[in-house]
């Protein structure tokens, strides 16, 4: 059974659905008959090097898939706080405190945030590749671990640039980009990825989640901050968001808003194709990368970011073209 990102899908409890090819729906897989190096397979060709862990859940589901041949800790180890350039009205990060947060530099100078989801790759903005020339790899290096641009460590060199194809520059529609790395990064304390949610995970309004980042601290500037900085915004109601007053339907199906209504707090310049992300079951997952918004931190006008669920295909298919 050749496994494919659009076959596939992590449900509840990361479960593991694959899509028959009969009926064309997804079922869950039975463990009997399931091992340790069917869980690393199938990580294999979602892109990750290998699976964290795999065990038996309770379904109640009265029809599976059974395992025929070879080709509630989850999967992949992620979402983990070792310890305890877009931000407006934040706070100084700590160390640890947001480990999938990435540093992108363009010719040695900060210009996007992004987010480790596993040790080969990092997920960002596409508009923070705006021309040719921005795509070329020799230009950019990935600094993770970092909660301050002074003394940074050795950095991770970028092998490929995938831009998603369904990037509109104009309305900032799929703004997402996948970076792999030449060699993957050493996971400790200090660096670690966020978990990616399963296809229907709901993050409702008025969630409490965070946006950090190393862009301006201050509106109408462009010096990004020599610290992380970390701010609490509030998932927003899409419908609400495109009210005449507020973004007036510009916020399309693959966008959320997050943010406070009345200003004060949001990401700015620099913070682009850095994380928001919300706990659930003690675990912090990706739902959303910095994009866009009018202003940073202006009344009635919230941050815009990409909504992770609505590219779940397109990572996971991309990861697996590009797997180590």
């Amino acid at each position: 059974m050749e496994i494919t990102a659009f076959c596939v899908r992590f449900g509840e409890g990361s479960s593991l659905w694959v899509r028959t090819s009969k009926f064309a729906r997804f079922l869950p897989v039975c463990y009997q008959g399931w091992d340790q190096s069917y869980a690393d397979h199938t990580c294999a060709q979602l892109g990750f090097r290998k699976s964290f862990a795999t065990k038996a859940i309770q379904s109640n589901e009265s029809i599976g898939l059974t395992v025929t041949q070879r080709p509630s800790l989850p999967i992949q180890d992620c979402g983990q706080q070792k310890s305890s350039s877009r931000i407006i009205g934040g706070t100084v990060a700590k160390i640890g405190r947001w480990p999938w947060q990435v540093s992108l530099h363009f010719r040695s100078t900060h210009v996007c945030g992004g987010v480790l989801i596993a040790p080969d790759f990092v997920v960002t903005a596409a508009h923070c590749f705006p021309s040719l020339l921005d795509l070329v790899v020799s230009q950019w290096k990935v600094y993770a671990g970092v909660v301050s641009q002074v003394k940074l460590p050795q950095p991770y060199l970028v092998k490929k640039i995938l831009l998603n194809t369904n990037f509109n520059n104009n309305t900032k529609d799929a703004d997402i980009a996948l970076l792999k790395l030449s060699s993957p990064v050493v996971f400790d304390d200090k660096a670690q990825p966020a978990c990616l949610p399963i296809f229907n995970q709901q993050f409702n309004e008025g969630t409490t989640c965070w946006t950090t980042g190393f862009g301006t601290t201050v509106a109408g500037t462009y010096t990004a901050s020599n610290d992380l900085m970390e701010v609490n915004v509030n998932i927003i109601d899409t419908q609400e968001c495109n009210k005449p007053h507020i973004y007036g339907g510009a916020v399309t199906k693959s966008m959320l808003c997050a943010g406070d209504l009345k200003g004060g707090k949001d990401s700015c310049q620099g913070d682009s194709g850095g994380p928001l992300v919300c706990m659930q079951d003690n675990r912090w997952y990706l739902v959303g990368i910095t994009s866009w918004g009018d202003g940073c931190g202006e009344k009635n006008k919230p941050g815009v970011y990409t909504k992770i669920t609505s590219v779940l295909p397109w990572i996971a298919s991309s990861m697996q073209q590009e797997r180590p």
